[in-house]
């Protein structure tokens, strides 16, 4: 068993599409092992995305991750983390397949809805920041 994180981000939540997307990762036979919702301050994006910190769109990625609440959720299951980022889809909804989130929901390559953990390493590090 895994756990991954699962970000539910501004746009899905303005779109209130937040039970559908938790819903998809259920219907997959993944499980919700703790859910919050909390607005998000520069402290904690820092963190989540240090890697992109010296990268041009790093703050339009920031004020797109503040402006609504996000839904944080620690998922499990059997290979949680390569399940949830085939439910999810490709990062740019445009390349994603028929039936992922992404694909379904998604504006574009920031505006794409959800974030998953790309890797197990990955997934723990980012569960130890939100949780």
């Amino acid at each position: 068993m895994e756990n991954t994180l699962v970000l539910i981000k501004p746009d899905a939540v303005q779109k209130n599409i937040i039970g559908k997307i938790i819903k998809m990762y259920e219907e997959n036979h993944l499980k919700i092992e703790n859910m919050y919702m909390r607005t998000l301050d520069q402290d904690i994006l820092a963190r989540h995305y240090e890697e992109h910190i010296n990268r041009d769109f790093y703050s339009s990625l920031v004020a797109f991750m503040q402006e609504s609440p996000v839904v944080v959720l620690n998922i499990s299951g059997e290979d949680a983390v390569s399940k949830v980022r085939g439910i999810n889809g490709a990062t740019n909804p445009n390349k994603s397949r028929p039936g992922t989130i992404r694909y379904i929901y998604g504006e574009s390559v920031q505006r794409n809805t959800v974030h998953g953990s790309a890797t197990i390493e990955d997934a723990k590090r980012e569960l130890s920041i939100w949780f």
